[in-house]
Order: C-alpha cells, then sequence, then structure tokens
C-alpha cells in the first residue's frame, strides 16, 4: 500500500486523536469552571491529615487527562463507537460533574454518590478496555488509583464537615 493510500486513513486517526482530547479537555473545562477560585475554600475545610495540597491536583489531573485521551483513543482504533467507548464517555460525563457538585455546590453527600458510581464505571472501562487493548487499560490504572483516593478523600471531607 502506498503512502498516498494510507494518508487519508492516517490523517482520520490523529483527528480523531484531536476529538478524544477535545472531549477530554470539555470534561477538564467543566471541572475547571467548577474549580476556578476554590483554593481557599479546599484550605479552609476540615481535612484528613492525609488530604492532598491543593496544589497537586492540577498537575495530577494534566497527566491523568492525557492518558484518559490516548486510551480512549487505542480503543476506538480498535473498535470504533462499541460498547467500551460508550462506558468510557459515561465516565468521562460523571468525571465533569463530580467537580461543580463538590466544590460549586458544596454537596459533598452527592458529589460522594457521583464518585462511587465514576469509581465503578471506570473499573467497568478498565476491564472493557484490557478485552479490546490491553496497553490501554493499563494508561486508565492511575486514573482509577487517583479516584479511589479522592472517593476517600470526598468522604473523609463530607464526614468532617
Amino acid at each position: 500500500m502506498s503512502y498516498a493510500a494510507r494518508s487519508p486513513h492516517t490523517a482520520h486517526r490523529w483527528l480523531a486523536l484531536l476529538a478524544f482530547g477535545a472531549a477530554v479537555f470539555v470534561a477538564a473545562a467543566i471541572g475547571a469552571l467548577g474549580v476556578s477560585g476554590t483554593s481557599a475554600e479546599y484550605n479552609g475545610l476540615e481535612q484528613p491529615a492525609w488530604a492532598s495540597p491543593s496544589w497537586l491536583f492540577g498537575p495530577v489531573w494534566t497527566v491523568l487527562y492525557a492518558m484518559i485521551a490516548v486510551a480512549g483513543w487505542l480503543v476506538w482504533q480498535r473498535v470504533g463507537l462499541a460498547a467500551p467507548i460508550w462506558l468510557y464517555a459515561a465516565q468521562l460525563v460523571l468525571n465533569a460533574i463530580w467537580t461543580p457538585l463538590f466544590f460549586g455546590a458544596g454537596q459533598y453527600g452527592l458529589a460522594f454518590a457521583d464518585i462511587v458510581v465514576l469509581w465503578a464505571l471506570i473499573g467497568a472501562t478498565v476491564v472493557a478496555f484490557w478485552r479490546v487493548r490491553r496497553g490501554a487499560a493499563l494508561l486508565l490504572l492511575p486514573y482509577w488509583a487517583w479516584v479511589t483516593y479522592a472517593s476517600a478523600l470526598n468522604l473523609a471531607i463530607w464526614q468532617l464537615n
């Protein structure tokens, strides 16, 4: 197959990566809007001794969101818009909703309910991705671990406040 014959397909793949990046960016932007100026609010909450400093969340989420986008793209290349990608989309929606619930609305209990379902959907996505492309599933494991930590932190803050 010549390069000319492959280039539309290659261009399509890279456009799809941009689309996955844009989807993740939208989820992150919704979250960022929900936390704009909330560093003082977070620092003012009663927190467990093991709580992260507020400055850590930005760098961690930047790396995680990049990994989430690449993971979705890798699976999409194999299965298109099949069930694993719909699970991926569902967890991304719940991810976007959590920050406005927790910070914007101060609804720590509702945010905890959201993050518990999010955690389960990430797990289901990891399992579905594992069946399609193991590298993509592995890219989601740090995200799942961070959401595990964030779930415990959400619960502790809800109980303390």
